[in-house]
């Protein structure tokens, strides 16, 4: 698996945690900023990572600001993308399962280092049920197509 990772600012030291575990786990990453917590612009970050997943070059995606929230905003932009904001272990899981989320947003200042790793874990360990969910997951790329010309 190659997943490619991101932050701003707000979300530099948590990123800099996640890149540890992903390392643990002997999964290939590259690191798309930010290099410190000077105030930066998350968009910037979000894009690269959100486009890099959307043309196949990477499987997943995670994106960490202060909140999660602008960097899910963003990557969303993306056609392709279903970026899943979570704090909470049962999401994780549950993005995974049901929404095949292919890029993680979390919020540094909204949850610990231990939860964000156990989600981390959880998200890239879980594998898409299909079934029922493959039809809602296709009615969510009709409905981006139908708003961006794109299929």
């Amino acid at each position: 698996m190659k997943v490619a990772i991101a932050a701003d600012h707000g979300g530099y030291k948590l990123k800099e945690e996640i890149k540890t575990l992903l390392a643990s786990m002997n999964i290939q990453t590259e690191d798309f900023g930010c290099s410190c917590e000077d105030s930066v612009d998350y968009p910037d970050y979000a894009l690269p990572v959100a486009e890099k997943v959307a043309a196949g070059e990477f499987d997943r995606g995670i994106l960490v600001c202060g909140t999660g929230i602008g960097m899910s905003i963003a990557a969303n932009k993306v056609p392709g993308i279903r970026c899943a904001l979570v704090h909470d272990t049962f999401s994780a899981r549950a993005t995974r399962e049901h929404n095949n989320s292919n890029v993680l947003a979390l919020g540094e200042r909204v949850i610990g280092p231990g939860l964000a790793l156990d989600i981390v874990k959880i998200w890239l360990e879980t594998e898409f049920q299909g079934g029922r969910h493959e039809r809602r997951v296709e009615k969510i790329a009709q409905i981006e197509a139908k708003h961006t010309g794109v299929k």
